[in-house]
Formats: C-alpha cells, structure tokens, sequence
C-alpha cells in the first residue's frame, strides 16, 4: 500500500518555490542572451534569396503532402509533377549540387560556430542548474499532484528516490526541475511572447539535427516523400459517411 507523507512547509519555501523561480529567471536571461546574440553582425547574415526560395518550396511542397486527401486525384497527380518531374520539377537537384551543397555545410565554420553558441546558450545554463539541484536538493518530496496517478509515472515524478511504498503522486526535487525544463513554454510565451528561444525541448530534439536545416538538401529528402505518398481523396468517404447518417436519420 502507497505511503502517504505530510511535507513540510519549509520544503515548499526552500525547495519547491526557488527552484521554480530559478528556472523561470534562467529561461529569461537565456533569452535576453540570445536576442544579443541574433542582433550581432556574424550571427544574422543576410539570407540567400536561392536559399530562401528553395525553403519556400520546401514548405509548399510539405503542404501539398499533408493535405493531399482533400484535393481530387488529377489535382494532386498534376501537382506533384509540378514539383517531382526529373526535368524541370522544383524539387528535383542534380546529384552535383546536391554533393556541392553537402560539402559546403560542413566546410562553412561560420555554421559550425554559431550552431555552437546556439547549443551552449542552452546547454550550460541547464548543466549548472541540474548540478545545483542535484547537489543541494536530491532526495526530496518537493510537491504532490492533486490527482491519482498510475504506477508508470514513479519513474518520471520520483527520479531520485528509491522507495516504492511512496505515492505515486508525490514528486521529487529532481523531476520538479525536469517538469520545470519542459513544462515552462506556456509561461514564457506569456511572459516573453510566442516568438521566444526558450522552448527547451524543441531545442533538445533539433540538436540531433547537425548543422542545422540545409534547404538544398531537404528538396530531394521532400521529393522522395513525395513519390512515394499513395493519394487517398477524403471526399467519397465524407460523403458515403453523410449517407449512413442520413439513413439511420430517416429510419428512426
């Protein structure tokens, strides 16, 4: 049977509440940081309009694929020609520019050293508040969910505490900070707006990334996905549906 705990006040003043307003002052101060950043010469050049309408076509080529259903088939077969056809299709890059294109990202050390500030201005800051946590903080029951939860969520709101007769519904210190790291994009956006750098976990997902989206080489990896999409028009079965609803109407 799970332990139910009566947690100390003091935990909330002195755990629970400052670490909550370290993480939201980090988040703000990475973000004032990285505004600098951008404003630097070295770190905003001025874009390539090749690039610039490769990207574009890149996104409208995204958005024919995903809503491909709501569009007849001889649309879609024209549009997807428009784009995929191995003569003058947009998407279509010979294989020497595409080499070109490879070699010059990884040749570029601009690329690479502002990928590497990017990567800092959040890897260090979370690095030395994960260490301040882990430090001074590991080992306690910081807060308790007001609302039953199942046993898959011990390991993600109690990391950091061995006991299995504790409630599920208890976290730990260190899974408050992990909750805080990700769980803050709602606030920030009021604080900040919708367009801040602080949404951690995009950031951690585009960081397996490389060097950062390459338009050039996106247009094949688009094309392919392109191909090989089987066109499926959502209207016939919108209407059979209508059809159904409409019977079982007039039969009751």
């Amino acid at each position: 049977m799970a332990e139910e705990l009566v947690l100390d006040t003091a935990i909330r003043d002195w755990v629970l509440i400052p670490l909550s307003v370290v993480m939201v002052l980090i988040g703000v101060l990475r973000y004032f940081v990285s505004k600098l950043m951008m404003r630097s010469p070295a770190a905003s050049p001025s874009p390539d309009p090749k690039l610039v309408r490769e990207g574009q076509v890149v996104i409208r080529a995204r958005n024919l694929r995903t809503n491909a259903q709501f569009i007849p088939s001889k649309a879609f077969k024209a549009r997807k020609n428009y784009y995929t056809n191995e003569e003058n299709g947009l998407l279509h890059v010979p294989k020497e520019d595409a080499q070109k294109a490879q070699a010059a990202m990884f040749s570029d050390p601009n690329m690479a050293m502002d990928m590497m500030k990017k990567n800092l201005s959040m890897i260090v800051p979370q690095t030395l508040t994960f260490a301040w946590v882990n430090f001074f903080f590991s080992g306690f029951v910081a807060a308790k969910i007001p609302f039953p939860l199942t046993q898959r969520f011990r390991g993600m709101l109690q990391n950091g505490i061995d006991l299995s007769t504790v409630d599920v519904s208890y976290v730990s210190s260190r899974s408050w900070y992990f909750l805080n790291l990700f769980g803050l994009r709602g606030l920030f956006s009021l604080i900040l707006g919708e367009e801040n750098a602080t949404d951690d976990a995009q950031k951690m997902m585009q960081m397996g990334g490389g060097f950062g989206f390459n338009p050039t080489m996106s247009l094949g990896a688009e094309k392919d996905s392109l191909d090989i999409i089987q066109h499926d028009w959502a209207l016939p079965k919108m209407e059979r549906h209508a059809e159904d609803v409409l019977k079982k109407l007039l039969k009751k």
